[in-house]
């Protein structure tokens, strides 16, 4: 967040114009246009062309437009800067994932069926692409002193039911009209869009529930035109809203109002104890009342993030032929309260409604991939023993140094075929934990892995984990020097290999290939503490890739890199020695371990 705030009421983010230092002059297609606003057949044909969201992107964008009436004022309607925004949605809808357009009430200034059928004009350019998008009444759209049993408007004529009734996102209204619903599809799952009116009678308040109770495991975004007031408090009526509808429903993450200003957020806590954001938008005071300007919330659910930009495609459109001080300080804004990151862990703010259903565990038959020569997992605790459930021979055997031992936990990656762990409690300096080695005779010792290799595991480091005392541990190793094996070049007493954790938390595979005197070493990123990870080595036959979370890594070496250079002794699962004796054991937890005996691709990985 970029605030602090009372959890209760919220401190404002006020909204400040300023200039950027670089700002992207975009050949918007059709802002110039005149007000009349038609586009050339075949460029319009070309725009709605590209506008294909994709339902299955982790990244989305909410479009958003706030109150547009002085554009729409008796004889001074002007609805360019509005058709710029709409064409700039068209024109970027795929570049940006955009899914869904919600307007945020006062359309007009008056409620006059002139305003309306000038800005119903305009919003004609996305009914010809098919895009779905939400109106609702503000306070000047309708008379202000009625609620939503007021019945026939221009307002109701020009955007009632009627009117959205055709679009794939179109859910339904509440028999006055003025209240709607809308589903978009986004990052693989629906999100519900309830558009209110500008004041709800107790019938809208209870046709709002109902439509949230028919969708429980739904996320929804409520719009409507009064909620946020100045100072990010919310309004009288913004309380009754909260009251009545927002508190009690932990569906409701985010509302977007207008009406008031200057643009600002706030966070409450609803009646679970969740976060919901409260952002006002409206930028009628601005230059040419506020020219269309548009919010861009842009979903990352990977990141856990919503990036929030507001522009002004009418002045972007102009940028080529030049604009003044005004305009340019106009074109987009980057006040703490216009551009903005919202962090929200997505899956965990949802899990009360909709809780993210875990993977199943894997069976070990699915596992065995030709070529497997290794996989060993921790369902349950260990003994003495853990079995190479391949089948192969090369079992695990108990190893303590000190007053080590080893625990098992339940926890595992998201996406570990096995559901269980060994929690490793190594320490140096004294040295102590325990730690696993293959059998004497394990056809694995002898291994040298001529035509590939891939070699995965899964661990967690936990928080007191400090590079003074647990730096260097192995996850995956095998024993014996290169100074044994007859290759002194470099370290002669370092191990043949070694999948490693050194003192910044970085994976490091260090090895001996067949063809090398050298330490060949391929080294990943900083992996921060109490989070899952998947390392994978692959080897080709030539040469060597260390993935995370199955993404390459930049350190990997180009040089040839032949096998594995073997001297006949055990593999090390948790330990790490050096000059022939364990130096290092393991403080973490590794999940399941497979090695098999050619190059795997990314989509065979245990995390896939």
């Amino acid at each position: 967040m970029c605030t602090s705030h009372d959890p209760v009421r919220g401190e404002a983010v006020q909204a400040g114009a300023g200039r950027r230092s670089f700002l992207r002059a975009t050949a918007l297609l059709g802002a110039a246009a005149t007000a009349a606003g038609a586009l050339p057949a075949v460029a319009e044909a070309a725009v709605l062309s590209g506008r294909r969201p994709d339902p299955q992107s982790r990244r989305f964008t909410l479009a958003v437009m706030p109150d547009t009436q002085y554009l729409f004022d008796g004889p001074s309607i002007d609805p360019a800067p509005v058709e710029a925004s709409l064409r700039y949605l068209l024109e970027h809808g795929q570049d940006e994932n955009i899914v869904f357009l919600s307007h945020l009430g006062d359309l007009t200034q008056n409620g006059a069926e002139e305003e309306f059928a000038a800005i119903g004009r305009a919003f004609g350019i996305l009914d010809g692409a098919g895009v779905g998008y939400s109106v609702l009444a503000g306070n000047h759209d309708v008379p202000s002193s009625t609620d939503d049993r007021r019945g026939s408007t221009p307002y109701l004529k020009e955007f009632g039911p009627q009117r959205l009734s055709g679009r794939p996102t179109f859910g339904g209204a509440s028999p006055d009209g003025y209240n709607t619903w809308h589903v978009f599809r986004a990052a693989g799952r629906e999100w519900l869009v309830l558009a209110l009116d500008w004041r709800l009678s107790a019938e809208g308040f209870a046709w709002a529930k109902d439509v949230l109770a028919e969708h429980p495991g739904t996320p929804v975004i409520l719009t409507t035109h009064e909620l946020v007031a100045e100072d990010a408090r919310l309004s009288a009526y913004g309380e009754q809203l909260w009251d009545q509808l927002i508190e009690d429903r932990d569906q409701i993450f985010l509302t977007l109002n207008g009406h008031y200003w200057p643009a600002g957020r706030a966070i409450r806590r609803n009646a679970a104890g969740h976060e919901v954001h409260l952002h006002l938008t409206n930028y009628q005071n601005r230059y040419f009342g506020g020219a269309a300007m548009i919010r861009l919330y842009r979903f990352d659910l990977d990141r856990n993030v919503i990036d929030v930009k507001t522009v002004s495609p009418w002045i972007l459109g102009r940028a080529g032929r030049g604009l003044n001080a005004l305009e340019r300080q106009e074109m987009e804004l980057s006040g703490d309260a216009d551009r903005f990151s919202v962090g929200i862990d997505f899956a965990a703010r949802f899990a009360g409604f909709d809780p993210v259903r875990a993977r199943p565990p894997r069976p070990v038959s699915k596992m065995l991939v030709p070529g497997t020569v290794a996989y060993w997992r921790f369902e349950s605790p260990v003994s003495g023993t853990v079995r190479d459930v391949s089948g192969r021979g090369n079992d695990l055997t108990v190893v303590t140094v000190g007053d080590g031992a080893l625990a098992w936990s339940a926890d595992h990656h998201p996406d570990q075929p096995g559901h269980g762990s060994l929690e490793f409690q190594g320490h140096k300096a004294p040295l102590q934990g325990a730690y696993l080695r293959t059998v004497d005779g394990a056809p694995l010792n002898s291994a040298t892995f001529g035509h590939g290799y891939t070699i995965e595991a899964f661990y967690r480091l936990p928080a007191d984990w400090d590079p003074a005392h647990h730096a260097w541990s192995g996850l995956v190793g095998r024993t014996g020097t290169g100074g044994a094996a007859g290759r002194t070049a470099d370290d002669p007493d370092e191990p043949l290999a070694t999948l490693s954790l050194s003192n910044g938390r970085e994976p490091q595979w260090a090895m001996r290939p067949l063809n090398q005197e050298g330490i060949a070493t391929n080294w990943g990123q900083e992996t921060p503490l109490e989070t899952w990870w998947h390392l994978a080595v692959v080897n080709d036959g030539s040469h060597t890739t260390l993935y995370v979370e199955g993404c390459p890594v930049v350190r990997n070496p180009k040089a040839p890199a032949v096998g594995i250079t073997s001297v006949g002794l055990p593999w090390l699962l948790g330990g790490y020695e050096y000059a022939g004796k364990i130096d290092q054991i393991l403080h973490g937890r590794l999940g399941d371990v497979r090695i098999v005996a050619r190059a795997l691709p990314v989509t065979a990985f245990m995390n896939h």
